[in-house]
């Protein structure tokens, strides 16, 4: 019971970046545009958040700091693919292979590599936090009691707003949204920068809440699990939220059962998120359906104003 209580209390700590970094992509990718940027930019709030809080030590100001640096490095996708037309694909992984070596150069030039950091730490909330097994789920980091608010906000704007309605217009027919006076470059060039914030707290979490410190490339290939977590839950956030906690369920486990003396091999550990990830996508691509909330209908092509396809 022991063994099932502190798996389950650890479950957000891994879940949260997910669903974060996920959510990210939808509104992205909801808009029309391929993100595959997402490992770069999580890397980029996780080296961000670790210098402000070494700087400055207050969690908040870091993890806004860790957003608004995503957002900005964001930019520069945003006018490759936007403005400039460049193939969304080749352009994500420019960016990705961009981040990671920008923050590694960095994190060494600044000394912040290894540096621990002291942060948010968990917050009990009374008697629920006393709840045999499940109580570890009541003492938590701030951040994961927000996350609940953060999916409902998202969710609310992307299916209950008129914005969030222009937004998946433009992914779904820039054509039509354009006759009808949405400026398509405007909303897929916000819908990058407000997706990429997301994305760079996700990355801030795993770094400042989550292991308090930085090491280069930390991140571990989370971005692209986040990928192939948005492709399962067919672009709708309430299933890339059960795909979040379904992959924090099994990472989770892994160190519990370590711990618990289970004796794994190392690389067949490592590969255990990514071989879950494959999985996924192959049921996914066999089960494949034609619901309302699958793949947008322009995901991933560029807008020209009056071009015939």
């Amino acid at each position: 019971m022991d063994l099932i209580g502190h798996w389950i209390a650890s479950i957000p700590d891994f879940a949260v970046p997910y669903a974060l970094a996920a959510l990210g992509l939808i509104i992205a990718e909801r808009a029309g545009v391929l993100s595959l940027g997402a490992e770069g930019l999580m890397l980029v709030g996780a080296l961000t958040a670790i210098g402000t809080q070494l700087a400055v030590g207050a969690t908040g100001i870091s993890l806004f700091a860790a957003m608004l640096a995503a957002s900005a490095v964001s930019v520069l996708f945003a006018v490759m693919v936007v403005w400039l037309r460049i193939n969304q694909v080749i352009a994500g992984l420019a960016l990705v292979f961009f981040c990671q070596g920008l923050t590694s150069l960095l994190g060494t030039l600044f000394e912040w590599t290894n540096q621990p950091v002291v942060s948010m730490g968990a917050v009990a909330l009374g008697p629920l936090a006393q709840i045999p097994v499940i109580g570890g789920l009541f003492r938590q980091n701030p951040v994961a009691y927000l996350m609940p608010f953060i999916f409902l906000a998202v969710v609310w704007f992307l299916l209950r707003t008129t914005p969030g309605l222009k937004l998946r217009a433009v992914g779904e027919n820039p054509q039509a949204a354009d006759a009808a006076g949405i400026s398509v470059s405007g909303w897929r060039f916000a819908a990058i920068v407000g997706g990429a914030a997301l994305v760079g707290l996700a990355g801030a979490y795993i770094s400042l809440l989550s292991t308090k410190l930085w090491i280069a490339g930390m991140t571990g290939g989370r971005g692209w699990i986040a990928v192939g977590l948005v492709i399962f839950a067919r672009w709708s956030p309430w299933k890339a939220l059960a795909g979040a906690l379904l992959f924090g369920c099994i990472e989770a486990l892994i160190p519990q059962l370590a711990a618990a003396g289970v004796q794994l091999p190392q690389y067949f550990v490592l590969m255990t998120p990514y071989v879950v990830t494959l999985a996924v996508m192959v049921w996914v691509a066999l089960g494949r359906d034609r619901q309302a909330d699958a793949q947008p209908g322009a995901l991933g092509e560029p807008y020209v104003r009056e071009e015939r396809r």
